[in-house]
């Protein structure tokens, strides 16, 4: 459609506005035009009016016999108020609406003023009957100008209230004018195209609006028919089209169950047979699957294993539990490789003509990766051609990335648990040798010189060698009990306060050495992993206590706070701290190991005689971590 029927109806609007402003403003500049002319004839009739005064005064004045000056003042004021009427003065406004009859009569006063002008001005001045004589027949003549100047302001009169009847029917008529052609141009298409709306929202798509012109309402209503056509087709075939859009929502909605499903049982899984055992079956059933098997790779990706399958037939998972890459379809996968469907009646391998014989058509291989490493694949066999969407092979591609990621977890898990035994063994082996291997040696020792005593008949050396023995027995004892409640401590509040009494409480019963237990502060509960190191430091430390402070009572001081303190304070013999800050000394780098689990610190305060601190401080947020090096004895 050209640019000149596209604005049509913007172009007819603009020339009846144009054409209504040009009238408008032609009647507005014609009805000033007369204003202006009455209220300059107004100050002309008010001048002429002064020019009456003026002769009266001009008679007066030589009746009264006033200086001379005066008289020829008075006639110049005459004179310049018959120029003022000749020139006007647009600035007041002052104009003489003239025409034939004012000018005429303007005329006649001008050549009376001139004749009378000799008279009232020359010597020796006009008697005063003359002077009066004279004004008189002026003034009649003044009058006569001012009627006719009122004749012609009564006819603009006429003029400007004709002009304003006009312009009160050019309104009307305007106002009908835009009126009509509104309805005309504007509201009428407006009309149709609601009814069309309106039918079209009670679902009459065959509705059509008629095309009268090709200005931009009948572009509009073309508009409309094609967009009710668009409709009506849609409409038509909508009912397919929301079975389709319904059909896929419902698959979406089964392959995100599917996924969570498999992911829950992961999650739960204890085992790698559990997990792929229940993978494949849960796997077979989303994917409608004949059968299912789950392959595991070597190292070298040579060689697959059968972890599980489902639906498998016997005979094929006897032969087929062991395979070599590139064997069989199965297996042979490249490191790129990537979800595919295989057509099985395509290859003639030995492995593929037994599933051509147990009835399968199709083999979908999903590899599965971690970290782009192939770790194994999982193999759907079907009795059908298949073909896969993208969705499922999406499906398939997570499905696969999570059972890796479980599997891996499971790995993952087992070293963990595997290190963890081997630090607890490494620490009961420091702490044995430590406590335990010591005494055992002191006994050995003890037996030599029992023995030494025994055979040189020494009673007072073999009764020494007896008593040293029972102390070392005694020692040994009490090195294990301690070691039994070490490794069985467990901490089942969120307060530590328990644990702590509880563990002063047994050392008490041991050592017989008072103990007192202070807490002071506030602060969050410690996490009950972390309270089980500090435990173990607290009992650490109190051991040493045993062993070697030979004190008489042992305070245990607990500051709660944003960073925990615990201190062990006793008041036995004490030591030099400088003296003993290798590691080697009993008891010390157990206590390091434990508190840097937690990213504590430990600290040693001792003198000869005034007994020993033991602090340990812990961080602000103290976690379990995977901590090789011991903390830092302070």
């Amino acid at each position: 459609m050209s640019r000149s029927r596209a604005a049509s109806l913007s172009t007819k609007l603009i020339r009846i506005g144009a054409s209504l402003l040009v009238v408008a403003l032609m009647s507005i500049g014609l009805t000033l035009w007369v204003t202006w002319q009455l209220e300059g004839g107004a100050a002309s009739v008010n001048e002429a009016g002064r020019m009456r005064m003026q002769a009266w005064r001009l008679a007066s004045a030589l009746q009264a016999d006033v200086p001379r000056p005066q008289v020829l003042a008075l006639v110049a004021q005459f004179d310049q108020s018959l120029e003022l009427l000749r020139t006007g003065d647009p600035s007041r406004p002052l104009f003489v609406p003239w025409d034939a009859g004012v000018r005429e009569r303007f005329t006649g006063v001008n050549r009376l003023w001139q004749a009378q002008r000799s008279q009232w001005a020359g010597e020796p001045p006009p008697t005063a009957k003359a002077s009066l004589q004279a004004a008189e027949e002026f003034v009649a003549a003044i009058d006569a100008l001012v009627l006719a100047i009122e004749h012609q302001l009564a006819r603009l009169t006429a003029i400007l209230n004709l002009f304003q009847f006009v312009m009160m029917a050019l309104a009307i008529g305007g106002a009908v004018l835009m009126l009509y052609t509104g309805y005309l141009y504007v509201i009428n298409p407006l009309l149709q195209l609601q009814q069309g709306l309106h039918k079209v929202e009670e679902g009459d798509f065959g509705t059509r609006i008629e095309v009268d012109n090709q200005d931009e309402f009948g572009q509009v209503a073309q508009g409309f028919n094609r967009m009710s056509t668009q409709l009506q087709a849609m409409y038509d075939g909508l009912e397919a089209q929301v079975i389709a859009k319904t059909e896929r929502i419902e698959a979406q909605r089964a392959r995100i169950e599917a996924l969570y499903e498999v992911s829950a049982f992961l999650a739960g899984a204890n085992s790698i047979e559990e997990m792929s055992r229940g993978f494949a079956q849960r796997v077979r059933l989303v994917m409608s699957a004949d059968a299912v098997t789950v392959r595991w790779s070597d190292e070298a990706n040579q060689r697959y294993l059968m972890l599980a399958s489902d639906c498998f037939p016997q005979d094929m998972l006897e032969e087929e539990r062991s395979l070599l890459a590139g064997a069989c379809a199965c297996g042979s996968l490249q490191p790129d490789a990537r979800t595919r469907v295989i057509p099985i009646h395509d290859h003639t391998a030995a492995p593929m003509r037994r599933c051509v014989k147990a009835g399968y058509e199709s083999l979908v291989s999903v590899p599965v990766r971690l970290q782009q490493r192939l770790m194994g694949e999982i193999d759907l066999f079907f009795r059908h051609a298949v073909e896969l969407s993208k969705d499922e092979v999406e499906l398939l591609d997570a499905l696969a990335s999570h059972l890796a990621s479980a599997l891996e977890g499971l790995r993952a898990a087992a070293l963990e648990r595997e290190a963890a035994v081997g630090e607890e063994r490494a620490l009961l082996a420091r702490e044995l040798h430590d406590s335990i291997a010591q005494s055992l040696a002191f006994l050995k020792i003890q037996v030599q010189l029992l023995r030494s005593a025994t055979h040189k008949a020494q009673p007072e050396q073999v009764q020494l060698a007896l008593d040293e023995l029972d102390t070392g027995l005694k020692e040994s004892i009490n090195d294990v009990r301690e070691l039994l409640v070490h490794f069985r401590t467990r901490t089942n509040t969120e307060d530590i306060a328990s644990a702590l009494l509880e563990t002063l409480q047994k050392f008490k019963h041991q050592s017989g050495l008072a103990t007192q237990l202070h807490i002071s502060g506030d602060g969050l509960p410690l996490p009950s992993d972390v309270q089980v190191q500090v435990l173990h430091v607290v009992q650490e430390a109190l051991s040493n206590v045993r062993k070697h402070a030979q004190a008489n009572q042992v305070t245990l001081n607990v500051t709660k706070g944003e960073c925990w303190r615990f201190a062990v304070q006793d008041d036995g013999v004490g030591f030099l701290a400088a003296q003993q800050r290798d590691s080697s000394h009993v008891g010390l780098t157990i206590m390091q190991e434990r508190a840097a689990r937690i990213g504590a610190t430990v600290e040693v305060q001792s003198h000869p005689g005034s007994g020993t601190t033991v602090s340990l401080d812990l961080p602000a947020h103290p976690v379990i971590g995977n901590v090789s090096a011991p903390a830092p004895l302070a």
